[in-house]
C-alpha cells in the first residue's frame, strides 16, 4: 500500500506539487492523469526519491520510505519510462538482469528469471535473449522494459508515460498485456498519462491532477458521472463522457426481456461494444448470449442510449 500525506515540491519560490493526500491499495492499478506541468512526473518521482519532497510523508506499506537509503528503495521498487529506457550496449538479458546483477543474484538464478519474464511476455528465450535494443520492434523494446523493472519482483511498479511513444495498434497491445500481466503478479502499479482514455482503461482509481493539485482521485466510474471541478469534466469530455461510462459496464447489467434475432452479444462484453454492435448492424435490438452459450435476453439501442444519457 502507497500512502501520500500532504505531499508537496517547491524549487525556490514555486509550488510544482501541492498538498497532495492519497492512499493506493495494494495490488491495484492508479492512474495519475493530467496535462503537461501538472505534476504529475514529479509525483511519482517522489515515490522512489528520484525527486526529494519538500514537505509531507510516503509510506510503502507503513514504513516511511525516507527510513530506506535512496539506492536500495529504488531496487524494490520498479521504474519504467517513455521510450523504455534500455541500456543500447546491453543485450535484452542483460538489460533484464541489470537490478538483479546489483543485488548479487547467482547466475543461474539470474538466467532463469531472465527466461521466465521472456517467456511470459511471449519473447522466445532462445531468440531474443541475445539481441540488442535495436533489434527489436517498439512494442518488443516496450516489454522488455517492463520485464526489467520486475526482474527483482518488485511490489510496486512505477510508469511514466510508458506507451506514448507506441503507434495506436501496439499501444492497444501493450495496455492490455499490462492488465493481464497485473492481474496474474498482482502488483500495485502507479502510472502516469496524460490520456484520459487510457486511464479509463487502466486505472481502479484515478488522480486528476492540476498546477501541482490532486482536484479528483476516485473510481473510473465517479471521475466520468460525477466530476468534480470544470477542469475534470473538461478533461473527460462532455460529449464523449456517457460513452466511456457504457466502456465501463458489461451488458450483462443492460440485459432486457424479450428474444429478437440475430448475431448474439456475449453478456460479458462492454455496453459500448454492444451499442457499436447495435448501430452498426442497424438493428435495434440483438439477443444477449451467457458464457455457457445459453441467450439471456436482449440488448436494444434504446436501452443503451437512455444508459448513456442517464449514467447511474
Amino acid at each position: 500500500m502507497i500512502e501520500l500525506e500532504h505531499v508537496s515540491k517547491r524549487y525556490g519560490e514555486t509550488e510544482v506539487v501541492s498538498d497532495v493526500t492519497l492512499t493506493v491499495p495494494p495490488r491495484s492499478i492508479a492512474a495519475i492523469v493530467g496535462t503537461s506541468g501538472s505534476g504529475k512526473t514529479t509525483l511519482l518521482r517522489m515515490i522512489n526519491r528520484l525527486v526529494e519532497p519538500s514537505a509531507g510523508t510516503i509510506k510503502l506499506d507503513g514504513v516511511d520510505h525516507r527510513s530506506v537509503p535512496p539506492h536500495e528503495l529504488r531496487r524494490r521498487i520498479g521504474y519504467v519510462i517513455q521510450g523504455h529506457g534500455l541500456f543500447p550496449h546491453r543485450t535484452v538479458a542483460q538489460n533484464i538482469a541489470t537490478v538483479p546483477a546489483l543485488l548479487g543474484w547467482p547466475r543461474a538464478k539470474t538466467k532463469a528469471r531472465v527466461d521466465e519474464l521472456l517467456t511470459l511476455f511471449q519473447l522466445d528465450p532462445a531468440e531474443f535473449a541475445a539481441r540488442y535494443p535495436h533489434e527489436l520492434s517498439g512494442g518488443q523494446q516496450q516489454r522488455v522494459g517492463v520485464a526489467r523493472a520486475l526482474a527483482a519482483g518488485p511490489n510496486l511498479l512505477l510508469m511514466d508515460e510508458p506507451f506514448g511513444a507506441l503507434d495506436p495498434i501496439i499501444r492497444a497491445k501493450a495496455q492490455a498485456d499490462l492488465l493481464s500481466l497485473q492481474a496474474r503478479l498482482g502488483t500495485t502499479i502507479i502510472l502516469v498519462t496524460h490520456d484520459i482514455e487510457e486511464a479509463v482503461l487502466l486505472g481502479h482509481r484515478i488522480a486528476v491532477m492540476d498546477a501541482g493539485r490532486v482536484l479528483q482521485y476516485a473510481p473510473p466510474s465517479e471521475i466520468l458521472a460525477r466530476p468534480a471541478t470544470p477542469f475534470v469534466e473538461a478533461l473527460v469530455g462532455t460529449g464523449e463522457r456517457p460513452f466511456k461510462l457504457l466502456s465501463l459496464k458489461p451488458v450483462a447489467e443492460a440485459v432486457e426481456q424479450g428474444i429478437v434475432e440475430g448475431e448474439p452479444i456475449a453478456a460479458s462484453a462492454t455496453q459500448r461494444d454492444a451499442l457499436a454492435a447495435l448501430l452498426w448492424s442497424g438493428r435495434p435490438a440483438l439477443p444477449v448470449q451467457s458464457a455457457e452459450g445459453v441467450i439471456i435476453g436482449k440488448v436494444t439501442v434504446a436501452g443503451l442510449s437512455k444508459r448513456a444519457a442517464r449514467p447511474e
